[in-house]
């Protein structure tokens, strides 16, 4: 039986309302730093480069694959802790939350072009989820989440967060009870509803705990930094519910509720949920099958 974490070990009442107006808070010092810094020496040699020789960089930016798991109930249990609190309780959130070495290293991100601040005009707002139809309640990403493994600063490639956002995105999917597709969403007019835009710096072992709806952007790399980050989202069991008759609502949910300017709301999906094979998927998989084919030749 799933226990909720102690209160004693979340967040202060004060975050969870800057979750809930800001769609997002920092978890401080989410894991040691000495850890992450483990984790980057990995990430650097098998990238094959020297972390203090920029020439040895070949790629300005790279989402490598994952090849090490960890629980993060016990790998950052002050993360954990903060995550079920945000999603109503453990037993709301499938488990095990697994953390992976899945880097995405941004080594200078677009550093020749003119700096450009955050805001609307920036490229790549979205919103994650390219693998499943969007509804209000979808519980396929419950969190979506930032762990710095390396330090991040200002013009070093922090992601920008739009952080006025989730009650664009609340609004726009209570009106398409039919549900979206990842593609279908127009993130440029999404994003020109927005006024509020921010940088996730922060440092090695921080971790950002972001509502699913929240829009973000990758930004540039100027100073060629070493940036390393990875972002695993966090499943709910069942999908969020806006209308419990107990008023027991997450803050995620009570985020979308505040987002529409209202204190309940029924809602029903008026389409099936429906899972989406999203073309990185097809392209790593013709990968795996054109390294499987060069391997049995050699064999």
């Amino acid at each position: 039986m799933y226990t909720r974490p102690m209160s004693s070990s979340c967040l202060s009442e004060e975050q969870v309302q800057h979750f809930i107006k800001k769609g997002y808070v920092v978890v401080k010092q989410g894991f040691p730093r000495e850890v992450a810094e483990e984790w980057t020496a990995l990430c650097c040699r098998r990238l094959g480069i020297d972390p203090s020789d920029r020439s040895t960089w070949h790629t300005d930016r790279v989402h490598m694959p994952g090849t090490t798991h960890v629980n993060v109930a016990e790998f950052a249990p002050k993360v954990w802790a903060a995550a079920c609190q945000l999603c109503g309780g453990e037993d709301r959130v499938v488990t095990p939350w697994n953390w992976s070495d899945h880097f995405i290293v941004n080594l200078g991100e677009r550093s020749g072009d003119p700096w450009m601040p955050a805001g609307p005009d920036c490229p790549g707002w979205h919103k994650d989820g390219d693998f499943f139809r969007h509804f209000l309640d979808s519980p396929e990403q419950g969190l979506l989440t930032l762990v710095l493994w390396t330090d991040v600063v200002h013009q070093g490639g922090p992601t920008y967060l739009a952080s006025d956002s989730v009650p664009v995105i609340a609004k726009y999917l209570a009106k398409r009870s039919e549900g979206v597709l990842p593609g279908e969403f127009d993130f440029k007019a999404r994003i020109k509803e927005c006024d509020e835009f921010e940088e996730a710096t922060g440092q090695a072992g921080d971790v950002y705990l972001i509502h699913p709806y929240a829009l973000h952007a990758v930004s540039q790399n100027i100073i060629r930094a070493l940036r390393i980050i990875t972002n695993p989202p966090i499943t709910l069991r069942e999908p969020m519910q806006f209308n419990r008759p107990n008023g027991d609502y997450s803050p995620v949910e009570k985020a979308v509720l505040y987002g529409l300017g209202v204190e309940s709301l029924d809602y029903r999906p008026a389409a099936p949920r429906e899972r989406i094979v999203p073309e990185r998927e097809r392209i790593q998989a013709r990968m795996l099958e054109e390294e499987r084919a060069r391997l049995a030749g050699q064999g």
